[in-house]
């Protein structure tokens, strides 16, 4: 089948991607996004080896600019700051990398105006919904407006309006928030590592703190348990987390405290949607797979299914072959990044020791599976 209007619904990290693979096989296609701007998302993200050489094949590895490569990763005890496990994060061929989020959305969407044209991305199209009439597809906009297209690709968050067209069922609030904050290397000197992502564990919280920015900045990442989701983005002060982090370590209570404030996010994540590409919508990313952030993998896998669906977009059997090639893949990164949300949290005991020593005793390869398994380009 060929597609020859194809709309992005979506100008995150996966939609730029997808319109990035898109120009690769030939294909052109307009992004609607529903803000009116790059919104200035200044904390950070990883971005594992699995997920970078999809961006390697497309051409992109000058989006890593400015991004740091951590030699590894730790995970520690929450009270006395011992190592339970480590990981090296140098064994693959391509590298893992930690950045802020708005630098890596900055070089997806130049890359697609240079291999779309520069108005390749319409900014305050908020999308309400889609309407497949088999020969093409209807997508309705906030303002009354119509657009006409062959294919949709919905790439539009964890509360996708494309999405709504394939599952009424809503994400399934995690009982956490995550509160982020970017503190100066500086002042964290003594307290967190300038060349590894570090995470404590502790009894129903854990805390995740990295380099960014060529290292003269850290993103840090406070969890918490909360009854009911709190708005997003608001704002926590850190006097009050550092009373629930009360007894952890001062390496973590001491970088909470250079916060002052953080941003707070409800967690949530869904099942993956059993038919990502049905007809002439396909959804990638958040509106497909909504994951919990214990494996770092929400802004990955949704580079890989943009790259996978790209490939897939000529082939006769595409939307089957993109369900073979990413549901199996997304189905074990969601279970293992929801499992997190107990292992991550136990309370100490037999239980908690157990998991304490299997981290211990993993072995190098222990997440080759995940890391060492790019998408073809």
């Amino acid at each position: 089948m060929t597609y020859r209007r194809i709309a992005v619904v979506g100008a995150g990290i996966g939609g730029l991607t997808a319109a990035v693979g898109l120009a690769r096989r030939g294909a052109r296609c307009v992004v609607f996004e529903r803000h009116r701007g790059i919104p200035e998302d200044g904390t950070g993200i990883q971005i594992s080896p699995n997920a970078a050489a999809g961006l390697y094949g497309l051409g992109l590895e000058a989006a890593f600019a400015t991004a740091v490569r951590p030699a590894g990763r730790e995970i520690r005890r929450w009270r006395d700051d011992t190592v339970l496990g480590r990981t090296d994060l140098t064994r693959h061929e391509v590298p893992y990398f930690t950045m802020r989020r708005a630098a890596l959305v900055r070089a997806l969407l130049d890359a697609v105006r240079r291999e779309q044209g520069p108005d390749a991305v319409r900014f305050g199209r908020r999308c309400i919904g889609v309407r497949d009439e088999g020969d093409h597809v209807l997508v309705g906009f906030e303002d009354g407006t119509v657009t006409t297209a062959d294919l949709v690709i919905g790439a539009d968050g964890l509360r996708s309006a494309v999405g709504g067209a394939f599952r009424p069922d809503p994400p399934r609030y995690s009982g956490h928030v995550a509160c982020r904050a970017v503190l100066p290397m500086e002042a964290a000197r003594g307290l967190a590592e300038p060349d590894r992502v570090v995470v404590w564990l502790g009894p129903d919280r854990h805390c995740v703190a990295y380099p960014i920015d060529g290292g003269r900045y850290l993103n840090l990442v406070v969890t918490t348990p909360a009854d009911q989701p709190t708005a997003a983005s608001t704002v926590v002060s850190a006097a009050s987390l550092l009373g629930e982090y009360r007894g952890w370590h001062p390496a973590v209570r001491g970088l909470i405290g250079l916060a002052r404030q953080l941003g707070r996010w409800p967690l949530y994540d869904r099942a993956p949607a059993p038919a990502p590409w049905r007809g002439r919508v396909a959804l990638i990313g958040d509106a497909a797979h909504p994951m919990l952030p214990f494996l770092a993998q929400g802004a990955a896998q949704a580079i890989e299914d943009a790259v996978a669906l790209a490939g897939c977009l000529h082939r006769p059997d595409g939307p089957g072959r993109f369900a073979a090639e990413r549901l199996p893949r997304v189905r074990r990164v969601a279970e293992a990044s929801h499992a997190g949300l107990r292992a991550y949290h136990l309370p100490d005991g037999t239980e908690q020791r157990r998991r304490d020593r299997a981290m211990t005793a993993a072995r190098p390869e222990a997440l080759d599976w995940l890391y060492g398994s790019p998408v073809r380009v």
